[in-house]
């Protein structure tokens, strides 16, 4: 029985536990000079300012690309991947230093969950059946997954949120419509309806964030952000942009560029497991669900989220 009379025992930390603490403590001091001094990543730890927008969204939802369009619209000079990092920072490859340094208002890509501090925010979506065949695809170009890792195995990582540090899928689209869906400084946008209809949503997005478009500069921009033309600088300039720089060649940053490849690829247990996680939201979002029986939404609901996405 101990009590305050109790013996106290000591436990003398081995050469190697010594050798661990001191690296240890060493590497949180390095840390917080670099921190001082605005060398570590934006992520969710840096300033923001009342007039900062963000284009937000889950991982591999087309956030790059629709980077590369509202660059384009904005920028005189075709964008690339050695040049995109300065006109839409993202805040994670940027340190907090970097991103002070970014001309006001900023325009910022974040892959955050519901964070107060964004102002203004405009969330892109994609059917999850398609994120997380693309984010299998890009953990394994990163070196975050071995080659042949089990599909099936990661989208149950996948769905527990086990993946990342950003939520899972539903958590993070769940926590920015529940906050803010019915907001004036929020636009929801689908990455399907840009493949659709590119210029439209292009100018909803710039609409959104306060930026001058013509018809003229809507339809370059559209051009210059092709699929084709940015695995083209991909394969010029995979070394030159921090997202790439040292990944695997094998595996390509652009891929197909489409929607409904997870068809081709999901088993229909890893389909069912994404939709019986998160079949009230897809349908919401208005993506078909395959499960018998599946989740029915108020037919109210429906209209409302039709109007949401209404050009």
């Amino acid at each position: 029985m101990s009590g305050c009379n109790s013996p106290i025992t000591y436990q003398m930390n081995t050469p190697i536990q010594l050798r661990y603490n001191s690296d240890h403590i060493f590497k949180r001091f390095l840390w917080g000079v670099d921190w001082l001094l605005g060398r570590t990543r934006g992520g969710r730890n840096f300033p923001v300012f009342p007039d900062d927008s963000f284009v937000v969204s889950y991982p591999r939802s087309g956030n790059t690309w629709v980077r590369f369009l509202l660059a384009n619209l904005i920028s005189e000079e075709p964008i690339t991947f050695a040049t995109i990092e300065a006109c839409i920072p993202d805040v994670y490859k940027n340190t907090r230093k970097q991103l002070a340094r970014v001309a006001r208002p900023r325009i910022l890509k974040s892959h955050e969950y519901f964070d107060p501090r964004y102002n203004r925010v405009v969330y892109i979506v994609r059917d999850p059946r398609d994120v997380v065949v693309s984010y299998y695809h890009y953990q394994i170009k990163l070196k975050q997954l071995v080659k042949h890792y089990p599909l099936d195995r990661y989208v149950s990582r996948f769905v527990a949120s086990d993946v990342d540090l950003f939520g899972s899928w539903g958590n993070n689209v769940a926590s920015w419509l529940a906050t803010r869906q019915n907001g004036s400084d929020f636009l929801l946008l689908r990455y399907e309806d840009f493949l659709t209809n590119p210029i439209q949503e292009l100018a909803r997005l710039a609409s959104c964030l306060g930026v001058e478009y013509t018809g003229e500069r809507l339809r370059r921009a559209v051009e210059r952000s092709t699929a084709g033309r940015m695995r083209e600088l991909e394969v010029h300039e995979a070394d030159q942009w921090v997202t790439t720089r040292g990944s695997r060649r094998d595996e390509p940053f652009v891929r197909t560029a489409t929607s409904g490849q997870w068809r081709l690829r999901l088993s229909k247990h890893s389909v069912a497991e994404i939709e019986s996680a998160w079949g009230g939201i897809m349908l919401l979002l208005g993506y078909e669900l395959t499960l018998n029986g599946a989740v029915r939404i108020p037919e109210s609901i429906l209209e409302h989220r039709k109007a949401a996405l209404q050009p």
